[in-house]
């Protein structure tokens, strides 16, 4: 017994020294939101999955705008065909070009030809639902990016009341050690003049015990809950925050809506994305429809590097239309076409289960509401119960293990009444984060 106790006072103790060898830092909540939407990874990523969606869509610029190449290339031939094509770009031919033997064995020809290619499309019509399925997506994951931004408020929000409970808990434990302190230097005195026996001041010390092993796992969670917005905030430092403001009730001014709404940014974006893959579905169907596209370029030939003595343009438009590819393009329309009526039907299962969510969040509020009056009644019972069972104790009228239950029983009724408040809270910002 008396190995156990020293152990557990070891360990607490050890536990007290670390939390004092960490740095402690009053933090506000105005603080906590400015550092997470600064340096929060998650919000960081959510930037870049709309950046990426906006470079998606910039692609599609090009079905409006011309794509230019310019080449250089130099050949050294003595094919007949290549080296009398070299020859008339170059506008160097001659009447003794033309002799069969020249022809048929020609010298070695050297040719360098600089071009300038223009392609640019005129009626292309699945690159234009190309473009509108493009410019659907990046405009959820706009809406996506937002909606993140939303959560983590609302996660900064829990996170903080969370640091907030873990300290009212540990001021509750904290005082559960004093009074048991007491309570024991009473048992002792008690003991000593032989008003009780030696099996009730063993009851008082495994009391004491009992609070100091609580106290240990208070302060592990006012270091979880620390470390936990340290983490929301990017911040890798060890240190141990404390909110700059307790446990209180909050009192939104909150009116709940009994319909979800369908304008909230995440299943706004995602009427988008269904957008975005019906438009996708169309494109794949415009691709049995022809192409119209014009080119030229603009070529300057010569026998020596980088010279253009000799030069010509080439303009023209191409109507293509591919009639059959397989069945390629048949089984890519139908897989689209899937996609976008699944596309609908993840988007009424989501807003079902939204609705489903707002129902169940405020049923919850309500619970959270009755308990919290009830667990205030029953933590000021709790109160004077103990207050009474503590004087008669003074007195000798009282049993050590009825002082016992009721000491222990007034630190719960502490404990589950800050809870309640932190449930009523949590409630009260879900219902914010739902309805926003």
């Amino acid at each position: 017994m008396k190995n156990t106790l020293s152990i557990l006072t070891f360990c607490s103790l050890s536990l007290v020294a670390t939390l004092h060898a960490q740095d402690i830092i009053s933090i506000s909540k105005a603080d906590v939101v400015n550092k997470v939407i600064e340096n929060n990874q998650t919000i960081k990523i959510s930037k870049e999955d709309f950046n990426q969606a906006r470079a998606d869509y910039r692609q599609t610029n090009a079905i409006f705008l011309p794509n230019i190449a310019v080449s250089h290339t130099g050949i050294s031939t003595t094919n007949p065909l290549m080296a009398f094509g070299s020859k008339l770009n170059q506008e160097i031919l001659t009447a003794n070009d033309f002799n069969p033997a020249l022809l048929n064995n020609p010298e070695q020809t050297q040719n360098f030809a600089t071009r300038i290619e223009i392609k640019q499309p005129l009626i292309n019509i699945d690159g234009l639902y190309q473009r509108k399925a493009a410019k659907s997506k990046m405009e959820a994951m706009t809406l996506q990016t937002e909606r993140t931004s939303d959560y983590l408020m609302f996660e900064v929000d829990k996170a903080y009341m969370q640091l907030q409970l873990a300290y009212k808990a540990l001021d509750v434990i904290e005082k559960a050690l004093q009074a048991a302190e007491s309570n024991k230097q009473l048992a002792d005195n008690s003991f000593k003049q032989g008003y009780l026996q030696q099996a009730d001041v063993l009851a008082v010390e495994v009391r004491v015990t009992e609070v100091k092993n609580q106290l240990q796992i208070a302060k592990s969670n006012v270091e979880n809950a620390s470390n936990y917005i340290s983490f929301l905030m990017n911040d890798t430092s060890n240190a141990i925050l404390k909110p700059s403001d307790s446990l209180t009730i909050n009192h939104f001014d909150l009116v709940v809506a009994s319909q979800i709404s369908t304008e909230r940014s995440d299943i706004k974006a995602m009427q988008l994305a269904s957008n975005a893959y019906e438009n996708m579905n169309k494109a794949d169907n415009m691709t049995f429809l022809p192409t119209l596209n014009a080119f030229g370029s603009y070529e300057m030939y010569d026998d020596k590097v980088f010279q253009g003595d000799a030069n010509g343009y080439l303009v023209g438009a191409q109507l293509s239309w591919t009639i059959l590819d397989g069945t390629k393009r048949f089984g890519k329309s139908q897989k689209s076409r899937a996609e976008f009526e699944k596309s609908k039907l993840q988007y009424e299962q989501y807003v079902s289960q939204s609705q489903l969510e707002l129902n169940k969040a405020k049923r919850m509020f309500m619970d959270a509401e009755n308990k919290l009056k009830l667990s205030k009644l029953a933590m000021e019972q709790s109160h004077e119960s103990l207050r009474i069972r503590t004087n008669r104790f003074e007195e000798g009228l009282e049993k050590t293990s009825d002082l016992l239950i009721a000491e222990t029983q007034f630190a719960q009724k502490q404990l589950e009444y800050y809870q309640t408040i932190f449930e009523y809270n949590y409630a009260q910002a879900y219902l914010k984060f739902l309805t926003k």
